[in-house]
């Protein structure tokens, strides 16, 4: 079996958790990086819109589509 090498962000975690194992504390850490990454998820919805990019007809489009059927 391969062992996995752990990049800088899943070992920055590790460290993070080791610091305080109790649950409130990773309750708390999971509420930080989902609202970072709703943030960015925001910007890029955002910019894409005013792009052109993204418009309401392909959100339509996108909302009738199986994204996880395998083409």
């Amino acid at each position: 079996m391969e062992a996995a090498v752990l990049n800088p962000t899943q070992m920055h975690l590790l460290k993070l958790f080791a610091f305080n194992n109790s649950e409130s504390y990773a309750r708390e850490i999971q509420l930080v990086l989902t609202r970072y990454f709703q943030q960015k998820l925001d910007e890029e919805s955002e910019r894409l819109w005013d792009s052109g990019v993204l418009n309401q007809e392909k959100l339509d489009e996108i909302r009738h589509t199986d994204l996880h059927a395998k083409q």
